[in-house]
């Protein structure tokens, strides 16, 4: 079944995710926590291009990374996923646990890794807790996933767009940790393959859950498996199934004996 294709494929990204976490989680613990080169030069540059403007707007931005926006958009996510009432209920509470398992476990890896963050004067925002993985960068990057895995599931109107803005400010949340100094760039690259190995891990679960009626049978384009629904009623008449199409092509072959035998009967009269 399509579900289980797609369940399929979320959980070999969620494998490969996992991977790369944890091939970068062993060269961070490698280097006992030091930056890597990569870390330096942009941190380096993020020092050296600061201005008041850029600064305004990266802890704007940053500042939507966790709290009340992150399960907002969790929440919105379990509403498009859903048709009734039921389904969206059930898929608000997976997509709320989903976030808030992620974070709990984040913070476990974070406190095992405990790497230090950049230095204390390169700071331009709050900060507290460990560096690795970011938990701005986990949090907002589990909540832009489960919307664009829900409008994606479910094609809405003008779902392309909006997935693509939701993963933009997924991204730039992730960036502006490292321009304004509280994070290396590999906490970041750390935090994003998190996200999308947890991700991958509940998206490939949950079609297997008894009950998760907003995930069994959807396809790519929103609709479901199978013929389709019944027809509704028209001006011909009341609502009809609808055919397959072996059944339409036996139905047409039945017509055209009935008319070639209706044109033989003239003729047979006549001789």
């Amino acid at each position: 079944m399509r579900g289980d294709r797609t369940a399929a494929r979320a959980g070999g990204c969620g494998l490969g995710a996992w991977a790369a976490f944890g091939l970068l989680t062993a060269v961070v613990v490698g280097h006992d926590g030091r930056p890597l080169p990569v870390d330096r030069a942009l941190l380096s540059w993020s020092v050296g291009h600061r201005p008041d403007v850029a600064l305004a707007f990266a802890r704007g931005v940053t500042a939507t990374g966790t709290g009340v926006v992150p399960f907002v958009l969790a929440a919105v996510a379990g509403v498009v996923a859903g048709r009734t009432p039921r389904q969206r209920a059930f898929a608000v509470a997976l997509c709320l646990g989903c976030l808030g398992v992620g974070q709990a476990l984040r913070y476990g890896v974070m406190t095992l890794v405990a790497r230090p963050r950049p230095p204390l004067t390169d700071w331009q925002t709050h900060a507290s807790g460990w560096a690795f993985p970011s938990g701005h960068t986990t949090t907002s990057a589990l909540a832009a996933g489960l919307l664009i895995v829900a409008l994606r599931v479910r094609g809405a109107r003008g779902g392309a767009p909006l997935a693509v803005a939701v993963g933009a400010w997924a991204a730039l949340v992730g960036l502006t940790r490292v321009y304004l100094g509280v994070h290396w760039f590999s906490d970041v690259v750390g935090g994003w393959l998190f996200a999308a190995g947890w991700l991958g891990v509940c998206l490939y679960a949950v079609p297997r859950r008894p009950g998760a009626e907003p995930f069994h049978g959807v396809t790519a384009a929103g609709g479901g498996t199978g013929s389709g629904p019944p027809r509704p009623p028209g001006p011909e008449g009341p609502a009809q199934p609808r055919t397959t199409g072996t059944a339409q092509h036996r139905t047409a072959g039945a017509a055209q004996v009935r008319t070639a035998g209706a044109a033989q009967q003239p003729t047979a009269a006549t001789a």
